[in-house]
């Protein structure tokens, strides 16, 4: 199921969701005739999150949904009109707002699909075209696709930890506003959530939805049993009990006679959940006491500020935890703040339209970029990966490349939408598959290089920049 989202949520444009420099630099560019002259920019990030070894590609739906809907509104173009300069001047003059009252956006563009196994330095997406217009999608492009690239990667964390068991996003109350819980719901089960608890989640991106209840249930009866009892006969075909609000051991003796009283009724309990105290002796006295009542099949569910760690830790101390409630750390993405993304110019037509290649230069190494119309080639030997290489799509191969898959898809052409987009459900299988592919990988342990040609002419360019600052 693929829908607009973006224009469901919001009733304004998002084509001013956008930092003022780029509008500036856009009136920049119409002022000096370079408006309409061919860029290539690229969007990727410098470092690994998390510290891990690989991240998950992530947003570019909500990336093509917000291309598809760029241009100004009349709204729009009146509230640049009042934007005033230092002098208290007209900040845009009346000939370029008439110029973006007509602005369609007509770059082609190229990206990695959602849900593959990505790595620093490699475009996430492409976008070829005026350079005006290829400038403008900067900063909404990075703040897509950052936020989500950066969940998704934790989500996948998470799922590799929980080793198979069932991992559910409970992040929605703790999430950055409604923007970051939507938009990390949607990333979490991409990266590999197998549900969330927000609705609207579910709603508006198709995913599964799963809940429980929480203490207050429990506290707004006499007693727990009285309370379980109520829950299991409102609820007999989804019923997890949550056995912690007073005492956990006697919560799960109170949860199992419930359970007998549910199957007397013709329903079998789905199980309970533990949401405080040592989750690995509870689950593990749980585990017990469910098998010798007889329901080896009722489940143990876990909350409580879980994150990777967490579960590799309660899984290595012999937890009995079947499913797992990740909230707080898997939608803020605890450990990293951001991803970090950056967006570059990598190359720019001459007046003779001849294609001239951009480097951003910095004394710090990783911060220099890389030159080109970029594709990714990941190398295949007998369905194993072995390394990425970045190359050139403008320059002629002074030797072929090994085989395998070129990364980056057509997205745009002109404008124009030329992409399938997969269901939410093929994304999150894509991942799946591509986490089996590279379940060998330790930190540092794949490479990812420029083709040999394109190294030469980075560093050709990096001494031709420098010669000409220190000549300046």
């Amino acid at each position: 199921m693929n829908k607009e989202i973006l224009n469901e949520l919001y009733r304004h444009k998002l084509t001013l969701l956008t930092d003022l420099y780029q509008l500036t630099m856009a009136y920049g560019y119409w002022k000096s005739g370079l408006y309409d002259r061919s860029a290539i920019f690229h969007l990727y990030y410098r470092k690994q999150p998390f510290g891990g070894p690989l991240a998950i590609s992530c947003g570019l739906q909500p990336a093509i949904e917000y291309l598809q809907q760029l241009s100004f509104s009349t709204e729009d173009i009146h509230y640049l009109g009042r934007l005033k300069g230092a002098d208290g001047q007209a900040l845009f003059d009346e000939s370029f707002l008439n110029y973006l009252q007509r602005f369609r956006f007509r770059c082609d563009v190229d990206a990695i699909p959602e849900g593959k196994v990505v790595f620093p330095n490699e475009p996430l997406l492409r976008v070829k075209g005026p350079l005006l217009q290829a400038q403008l999608v900067e900063t909404a492009l990075l703040n897509i696709v950052n936020f989500s690239t950066l969940i998704a990667s934790k989500a996948a964390r998470i799922r590799l930890a929980a080793a198979g068991d069932s991992v559910i996003d409970f992040g929605l109350r703790r999430a950055q506003g409604i923007d970051g819980a939507l938009s990390a719901s949607r990333a979490a089960y991409i990266g590999g959530c197998q549900a969330t608890s927000n609705v609207l989640a579910g709603k508006l991106y198709d995913i599964p939805v799963r809940g429980t209840h929480a203490h207050s249930w429990v506290m707004s009866f006499d007693s727990e049993p009285e309370a379980f009892t109520a829950y299991s006969k409102a609820m007999p075909n989804n019923c997890i009990l949550l056995v912690d609000t007073y005492d956990t051991i006697q919560g799960v003796r109170n949860a199992i006679q419930t359970a007998r009283e549910l199957r007397q009724a013709g329903h079998e309990i789905i199980g309970i959940r533990l949401d405080s105290g040592d989750l690995a002796a509870l689950s593990i006295t749980a585990r017990g006491m469910l098998d010798e009542a007889g329901f080896a099949n009722a489940r143990i569910f876990a909350s409580d500020s879980l994150d990777e760690h967490k579960i590799t830790a309660l899984k290595t101390a012999g937890a009995r935890i079947d499913g797992w409630g990740v909230g707080t750390r898997l939608v803020t993405g605890k450990g990293q703040g951001a991803l970090g993304g950056v967006y570059k110019l990598a190359a720019i037509q001459n007046a003779q339209g001849q294609w001239e290649d951009r480097v951003k230069l910095s004394e710090n190494p990783i911060k220099t970029s890389n030159p080109g119309c970029q594709q990714v080639r990941r190398v295949l030997i007998d369905g194993q990966v072995q390394e990425d290489i970045i190359y050139d799509l403008l320059e002629p191969l002074k030797k072929p490349l090994p085989a395998g898959e070129d990364l980056l898809v057509p997205i745009f052409r002109e404008g124009q939408l030329v992409y399938n987009i997969p269901s939410i459900h093929d994304k999150r299988e894509q991942t799946k598959e591509e986490l089996s592919l590279f379940n060998r990988l330790v930190d540092g342990d794949y490479k990812v290089s420029l083709e040999n040609g394109l190294a030469k002419r980075k560093a050709l360019l990096i001494q031709q920049k420098r010669g000409a600052q220190q000549k300046a």
